[in-house]
């Protein structure tokens, strides 16, 4: 099964790095936080990869095209009057990776028709290249092809940021207590597995894949949810990104589940 990643969008919300870089590209531990991503479908098996490409698309394809030489050990033998590479160990995932230029102005829908060609009629993954998690890839594929319809998305609980108030209809405080991870709101967290139908709820370029096709599959009870109840962080704004920084710093980063 292939997975699909967007990594098109401009990233505004933090363009403290993003006014460099693609905000896919912009790192946490030493890498791009996109590898992160790959890094956790990879340890489940799941290898090929599509990616949706966009602002700044050509570092992105630069990055992949480096990648097996920046992780191998290499010997440059000039003596010949040649330049001859002679290539020892490797260190790289055996991944295979195509990186579309799917338009610098398409939106998440438009961005995942215009891959179609090479995900095929088959069923496959999609998620944001923007935010890691800890799910269970694997129990994600299964609860999807145990309920047959055309499209999965994993929840998470968005944790409440504030103390809890019951207040009475005279405005007198009843009660109070600390924030709970069970008072936040469910969103949707990405991590998503699609059928091959769901390319018929996409008109084109100009579709948010966040609002007609997702309300339509609602409409039609075609959308499921698997609720997750682990780890899951986006990276918005400057603050994310330090703070998933210092996660794997201080080796607390429960996404790397390759290290585990």
């Amino acid at each position: 099964m292939k997975v699909v990643l967007l990594a098109g969008g401009f990233g505004t919300r933090i363009s403290e790095e993003s006014q460099y870089k693609p905000k896919p590209m912009i790192e946490i531990g030493g890498k791009p936080i996109l590898w992160h991503i790959m890094k956790e479908y990879s340890f489940y098996g799941f290898n090929e990869f599509i990616i949706c490409a966009g602002y700044r698309q050509h570092m992105i394809k630069e990055w992949f095209a480096d990648y097996f030489l920046h992780n191998s050990d290499i010997t440059f033998d000039f003596t010949g009057g040649k330049n001859d590479m002679i290539i020892h160990d490797q260190h790289c995932e055996p991944w295979k990776v195509t990186v579309v230029d799917t338009g610098l102005y398409t939106m998440t829908g438009g961005r995942i028709k215009r891959v179609r060609k090479y995900i095929g009629n088959e069923p496959f993954m999609m998620t944001y290249g923007d935010g890691v998690c800890d799910v269970n890839i694997s129990k994600l594929v299964e609860f999807h092809k145990s309920h047959g319809k055309i499209a999965t998305l994993t929840a998470v609980k968005l944790a409440q940021q504030k103390g809890v108030l019951d207040i009475g209809g005279d405005s007198a405080v009843r009660s109070f207590r600390e924030k709970s991870n069970q008072d936040g709101a469910v969103i949707n967290a990405g991590y998503m597995v699609l059928n091959p139908e769901i390319f018929n709820y996409i008109k084109d370029d100009k579709t948010v894949f966040e609002k007609e096709p997702m309300e339509k599959l609602v409409k039609d009870g075609q959308l499921m949810s698997y609720l997750h109840t682990g780890f899951w962080q986006c990276m918005d704004t400057k603050q994310e990104m330090d703070k998933l920084d210092n996660m794997i710093t201080e080796g607390t980063a429960p996404w790397m589940v390759w290290k585990n």
